[in-house]
């Protein structure tokens, strides 16, 4: 016999998150919370710290998917080593220098610490998929050629860098360590295309956040957009501000196809959902 909650609970339950990425969602949130009014004091500024705090959520999220499902299916590692570069690249100039933190009270050591986790939980996870999981790799669609977008980051950077922190190699590596985190999901969606287009609830809530945290990260540069100096090539102009915006400008257009699948899926699915990318799955 047909039973209307009995139809509901288990509507519900299909609907339901694995309890890891539940808890995982709510820990971040109420930390960002609790950071924002007690260590931040409601500053505004902030929100660069939450950007950073979206991004170690990527990472766990991704860790997740690896530790309980036993494979590394789905995750880029050339995408991975260009996010080494550039937490690596950023943390090189925010545990040394000021030039780029929040002004708040955040940034003397929370958003330092959050990134240091970053940075270890992407080295972990690269050591995974390279090393200890590498049967489940998908080295043969892992392809995209990473070393010329790096060096390409650092060129770039080189060139467009502001001089917030007034020491010109500190000001190229953060400004490099910005372009790499722009190009690094390049490998990842490289790799999604050329295995089918299907992508699983925790590679899809990574590079969710990844895009959230890029959002975050443009609105903070948006606000201080008219702090930041450079040493212009061209009289007048400031080069750095248009390099920064567009940067995170570009990530989001480069998701934005995503964006919407995500969406859909999780209205549909909700977070424990599987999007197919049709464009993708009709290049394979």
């Amino acid at each position: 016999m047909f039973s209307p909650s009995k139809s509901l609970n288990t509507m519900v339950a299909s609907k339901a998150p694995p309890t890891q990425v539940t808890i995982a969602y709510g820990l971040f949130l109420v930390g960002g919370l609790a950071i924002h009014h007690f260590v931040a004091n409601g500053e505004f500024s902030s929100i660069a710290t939450m950007s950073v705090m979206f991004q170690c959520l990527s990472f766990v999220l991704l860790a997740l998917k690896s530790w309980s499902q036993g494979s590394v299916a789905g995750i880029s590692a050339r995408s991975l080593g260009l996010e080494v570069m550039a937490i690596g690249c950023r943390l090189s100039s925010t545990t040394l220098l000021d030039g780029y933190l929040p002004v708040d009270a955040s940034g003397d050591f929370v958003f330092q610490v959050v990134d240091v986790c970053s940075l270890l939980l992407v080295l972990w996870l690269l050591y995974t998929t390279l090393v200890t999981k590498k049967s489940s790799y998908q080295e043969e669609h892992d392809s995209l050629p990473a070393l010329p977008m790096a060096m390409g980051c650092f060129v770039l950077a080189c060139i467009l860098h502001a001089d917030m922190n007034d020491r010109p190699l500190f000001d190229a590596l953060w400004m490099t360590g910005l372009f790499a985190g722009v190009v690094s999901v390049l490998p990842q969606l490289w790799l999604l295309s050329r295995s089918g287009g299907v992508i699983t609830a925790c590679t899809s809530h990574y590079i969710a956040m990844m895009a959230v945290s890029r959002f975050l990260s443009g609105i903070f540069m948006w606000y201080a957009s008219s702090d930041i100096t450079c040493a212009p090539w061209v009289e007048g102009v400031n080069h750095a501000v248009p390099a920064i915006l567009g940067a995170h400008a570009i990530h989001l257009l480069l998701l934005a196809d995503f964006g919407y699948y995500y969406v859909k899926a999780i209205v549909q699915q909700g977070l424990d959902c599987k999007i197919t990318m049709p464009q993708y799955a009709e290049m394979v």
